[in-house]
C-alpha cells in the first residue's frame, strides 16, 4: 500500500469531520480527558471517584468510556470543580496562515 497524499489534521478532529458544534464537542472531549485522567491517577474505583466527582457511577462510566453526548460542558467543568481541578478558558481568533 502506498500513502499518496497525506492532508494535515486540524487542530478540531470534530471540525475535520464536519460535525456541527465542532468547538463544543472538542471542550467536552479535553473535559472528559481531564476526568478520566483524575480517576486514573487516584487509583479511586469509579463507585468512589463518582461520589468524589458528585455524580453517579453510571454517568462517571459513560464520560470514561467517551460518550460525549451524555454530558454538558457545564457538567463536567461541576464534576471537576467537586475536586479541587479549576477550568480556565482562553479565547482567540482564527489566525490566517
Amino acid at each position: 500500500m502506498t500513502i499518496e497524499h497525506i492532508t494535515r489534521a486540524n487542530a478540531n478532529v470534530f471540525e475535520d469531520l464536519g460535525l456541527p458544534d465542532a468547538e463544543n464537542l472538542k471542550l467536552r472531549a479535553q473535559l472528559m480527558m481531564e476526568i478520566r485522567n483524575f480517576v486514573n491517577e487516584s487509583g479511586m474505583t469509579q463507585t468512589k471517584a463518582a461520589m468524589a466527582l458528585k455524580t453517579t457511577q453510571p454517568r462517571l462510566n459513560e464520560v470514561l468510556n467517551g460518550r460525549i453526548d451524555k454530558c454538558t460542558i457545564d457538567r463536567l467543568v461541576q464534576m471537576l470543580a467537586e475536586v479541587g481541578m479549576h477550568v480556565n478558558i482562553t479565547i482567540t481568533t482564527d489566525q490566517a496562515a
